[in-house]
């Protein structure tokens, strides 16, 4: 994986996944701990706010009125940008949420996660 872009679609769930201490004490973010396991790598947090049967269903082309967007966070640049474009090729556009420690601002427990994308929120039923 050196060198190369991983997209973060994790969640933590301790009941799921057993507890984490950084995690529970919340002095690093999921995305961050993975950041630190690879650190030859350039991870960016995106897709883990959307439930995945709602990828297809409002995947909308650019410029469309009533696109969604999608959360992304990483420390590269570069990286961003890359996910970015390719979240405009599937059909959304991107909120930059900052670097990966801001990603938990849509993780779990967060009116961010999830939220948007379900059924009955805004124009899209």
């Amino acid at each position: 994986m050196r060198g190369k872009i991983v997209i973060d679609t994790n969640n933590y769930y301790p009941q799921r996944d057993g507890h984490v201490a950084e995690l529970d004490d919340e002095s690093t973010t999921v995305s961050e701990l993975l950041q630190a396991h690879l650190p030859e790598s350039h991870v960016v947090k995106a897709f883990n706010n959307i439930y995945f049967e709602h990828l297809l269903g409002l995947a909308r082309p650019s410029g469309s009125e009533d696109r969604s967007a999608l959360a992304i966070a990483g420390d590269d640049e570069g990286a961003k940008k890359t996910v970015a474009d390719l979240l405009d090729d599937l059909g959304y556009d991107t909120v930059d949420a900052g670097p990966l420690a801001e990603g938990w601002r849509y993780q779990r427990d967060t009116a961010a996660y999830g939220t948007p994308y379900t059924e009955g929120w805004g124009p899209r039923t």
